[in-house]
């Protein structure tokens, strides 16, 4: 696939920050999430690809747009087929509440090269290029934690381990403690924390726990292309879940799933825009003049080169599909 077609994806994650931004601190994540869709949506609409969406908003039944299975792109002649996994805002609460870390991410990959995860708990593991190799999800916390701590040459102590705060990781939070690492708990937005582990100035050296399996589909294009690690296992609840992993070719879901296994090959692009403040992304800022500034970030895996870009939008001049 073309590498301009890196700057064009900015463009999308751009357009959905702009939208959602405008929402931050107001309590409504539903209409928050509604404008990112929006803006994602009718951005892709420019972009010369014949595109599936296998990670989106839901089914089509659920979702009026960005829904599975949507062909989306303007689809001429001899453009490139491909997979999207998009997450218009990852973070829809932190929006709603005003808090960092909320984030706009989309990963594309040639047709039939990332997972159609299904929308139910996934347990994750990731770390950045230095520990990548070395970690296993189904390894003890301390055996991990000790492998990333000799990759990274510091001691367990000095380990930052990052994972959501919700009742569910009682346990596991105890073994961490009892390991002797430090933990960074957040809120909402694990795909941004994911990303966080291949960036040293983050502070945070590992991910554990359980979130969404769409999010671990997208962190993993990520981590992909940056030369990290992401490794997960479905986690489903009942079982009409369990059923449904079957009808989406997923027989065994005791299965340890590598990168490749959730985004496979090496022609994987990513991008991501801040909305909100956070270690990894500054969020969207409005000025006088009707004018805004967002932070952004591509990448992909045949390089692992990794972009950080600053924008200035005069929103004015922008056409329709870019509002």
């Amino acid at each position: 696939m073309d590498r301009e077609l890196a700057l064009n994806l900015v463009r999308v994650t751009e357009a959905a920050a702009l939208e959602c931004a405008r929402h931050m601190g107001r309590g409504d994540k539903i209409i928050a999430d509604q404008s990112a869709v929006n803006g994602m949506r009718k951005m892709f609409d420019t972009i010369n690809i014949d595109g599936v969406v296998v990670i989106g908003e839901g089914e089509m039944d659920e979702a009026p747009m960005l829904y599975i299975g949507e062909r989306i792109g303007k689809a001429q002649e001899g453009c490139p087929k491909v997979d999207i996994a998009v997450d218009p805002l990852d973070g829809t609460t932190a929006v709603a509440k005003g808090l960092p870390n909320a984030i706009s991410v989309v990963a594309i990959a040639p047709r039939g090269c990332l997972l159609h995860a299904p929308d139910m708990y996934m347990n994750k593991i990731a770390v950045g290029p230095k520990a990548a190799g070395r970690i296993h999800l189904d390894a003890p916390v301390e055996e991990n934690l000790k492998a990333v701590a000799d990759a990274l040459n510091k001691s367990i102590s000095d380990l930052t381990v990052t994972l959501l705060d919700r009742p569910r990781h009682k346990e596991l939070i105890e073994k961490i403690r009892k390991a002797g690492a430090r933990i960074k708990l957040f809120g909402d937005g694990d795909v941004a924390a994911a990303i966080a582990t291949c960036f040293e100035h983050s502070g945070v050296d590992i991910l554990m726990g359980i979130g969404g399996a769409p999010e671990g589909v997208i962190a993993a294009a990520a981590l992909k292309c940056m030369g990290g690690e992401f490794q997960g296992k479905l986690v489903p609840m009942d079982e009409a879940e369990l059923e449904r992993c079957y009808k989406m070719g997923i027989t065994d879901v005791n299965k340890v799933l590598t990168m490749e296994d959730l985004a496979k090959g090496n022609e994987i692009f990513f991008a991501a825009t801040g909305v909100s403040d956070g270690e990894l992304l500054k969020g969207v800022v409005y000025y006088q003049n009707n004018m805004a500034k967002t932070h952004s970030m591509v990448t992909r895996a045949e390089t692992g080169t990794v972009r950080f870009i600053e924008s200035i939008h005069k929103l004015d001049k922008k056409p329709d599909y870019a509002k």
